[in-house]
């Protein structure tokens, strides 16, 4: 199954099934899952990030245990708009997880996503930092797959 849009995404996912937001870095990979109705978006966890095969083994038993039907991914594209070194390597990522899993996948602009998650969590919160480093990345795909869902909503 090729990467699709979002609209084309909303419609390939299983109705029913949620869908699970990734935000990649490179040590962690945040996880966020929607509700059935892919109207909100929580944090789900933070996996610290082994090599490829480890990494979608863990996913897949995430993906089993809570009934994903679709993956969107964060692209960290560049504040210009281009794509850089990062983007690439989320595109690869993508690549690897179609040949392990048949399922749906997305991407979706991550871009200041972790920036507004660490101002909410200093400002609203008033996180420490090591907290911050605790929760930051799953807020941060929470985030960007709230931003996807807000759109595949406007999109019915």
């Amino acid at each position: 199954m090729p990467i699709l849009s979002l609209s084309e995404f909303r419609d390939a996912v299983p109705r029913g099934a949620r869908i699970m937001g990734l935000d990649l870095g490179s040590k962690t990979i945040g996880l966020a899952l929607s509700d059935a109705r892919f109207s909100i978006a929580s944090p789900l966890v933070t996996l610290m990030r082994k090599k490829f095969t480890a990494d979608a083994l863990a996913l897949k038993s995430l993906i089993d245990e809570h009934n994903v039907g679709g993956l969107l991914l964060g692209l960290p594209i560049n504040m210009d708009g281009t794509e850089g070194p990062r983007c690439q390597s989320t595109r690869q990522f993508a690549a690897n997880l179609m040949e392990k899993f048949d399922m749906p996948i997305a991407f979706h602009d991550e871009r200041l996503s972790t920036a507004a998650v660490e101002r909410v969590l200093i400002g609203e919160a008033d996180m420490t930092r090591k907290r911050r480093g605790e929760v930051v990345d799953k807020m941060a795909a929470a985030w960007i797959l709230q931003g996807a869902l807000d759109i595949m909503a406007g999109q019915g």
